[in-house]
């Protein structure tokens, strides 16, 4: 006699395996976290804090120059002065500026302004957002021969609109003993003066708007409505947008000059492709630009850190240039920065070591 049989196999726990996976991911999401921190001590000292605070003052500035056939106008807003305070944990820093001439929220006629640096050891990102209000001013003018471009300095004048939103980013190719972070966001400190080459990319669109007419009636009055004026007909255009695509190369280098103390310099020239896209005040149709430049970025640093109390400076400057057949537009943007701030409770490890 034959007889069938089953045996029941025992039930899959799926919730044991759902937490193995869990810590599978967790553990390869931390691995890499802190790849990105991933650095020499003999080089670099780490962070001993788990939190700090900071109060900082930014000076922002901006200045626009279009050229062509030999004239050229320059224009700039004042400077913007804000402080504020920030509060930090490990790899968060969270605050908030207020521009000490307009304190409050509204933004009324004024310049929007935002930028972000993320640094960390091996990889840094910089986010920007910026919008011009109607606080331009005519700083440089030179518009041909027998013509006083003084005369025009400091004037108001409002018919100009720029926009940038974009971002860059970049790699640190000697990561493990050149620190980004000493110089710019006080996290770690650097012991031995070292440099290091750095790779990136980045995108940026771009919007100019120029009241041609507005311009030109203002130099007029400044000038008693000489006819001699004639502004080239390279300027005559109400409107541009063009989207940047950014690739970098560049170096840096943190010195340490005495103890606790660093000074860092280092740009990034960017070969740019500028697809791009207008209108001129006498070309109903428009027209489209695909065209090639060079933009850079600079930063420039100076810190005293001896990981508890730190205090410095530091500049960041971009360069933004457009060339076309018929004019040149360029943007130069950036901000300066002091501070000083405050490192508390120490991390676990530093604990041990100090008892």
């Amino acid at each position: 006699m034959m007889s069938l049989g089953a045996i029941a196999a025992e039930p899959i726990d799926t919730l044991a395996l759902d937490t193995v996976n869990a810590k599978k991911e967790l553990g390869v999401i931390r691995r890499t976290v802190r790849g990105f921190d991933r650095l020499n001590d003999e080089y670099i000292e780490p962070q001993h804090y788990e939190f700090t605070v900071m109060g900082q003052i930014t000076r922002t500035f901006e200045s626009f120059t279009i050229r062509s056939n030999g004239q050229s106008v320059r224009l700039a807003p004042d400077g913007l002065t804000k402080i504020g305070p920030y509060f930090g944990w490990r790899w968060f820093f969270l605050g908030y500026t207020f521009d000490i001439k307009n304190i409050g929220f509204s933004q009324n006629g004024l310049r929007k302004e935002f930028d972000l640096s993320i640094y960390s050891s091996q990889v840094g990102i910089d986010l920007f957002y910026r919008r011009t209000g109607d606080d331009y001013k005519i700083r440089d003018a030179r518009l041909g021969y027998g013509i006083d471009g003084s005369l025009f300095e400091g004037v108001p004048f409002a018919g100009v609109n720029v926009g940038i939103t974009g971002f860059n980013a970049y790699y640190i190719f000697n990561h493990g003993r050149f620190s980004y972070p000493a110089a710019f966001s006080q996290s770690t400190c650097q012991k031995i003066s070292c440099g290091s080459w750095m790779a990136g990319l980045g995108y940026t669109n771009n919007t100019l708007d120029m009241n041609f007419d507005k311009l030109e009636q203002t130099l007029r009055e400044r000038m008693g409505y000489d006819e001699s004026l004639k502004l080239d007909s390279g300027m005559m255009f109400s409107g541009i947008k063009y989207r940047d695509f950014m690739i970098a190369g560049g170096y840096a280098y943190n010195w340490v000059f005495a103890k606790n103390w660093l000074f860092c310099a280092s740009g990034l020239v960017g070969l740019c492709y500028k697809s791009s896209y207008g209108e001129m005040t006498d070309d109903k149709t428009g027209f489209t630009f695909d065209k090639v430049n060079l933009d850079g970025i600079g930063r420039f640093g100076l810190v005293f850190n001896n990981t508890r109390w730190y205090a410095g400076c530091s500049a960041i400057l971009h360069t933004n240039n457009y060339r076309t057949s018929r004019f040149v537009a360029s943007n130069i943007f950036g901000s300066f920065n002091a501070y000083i701030g405050y490192n508390f409770v120490l991390k676990k490890k530093y604990r041990k070591n100090k008892a």
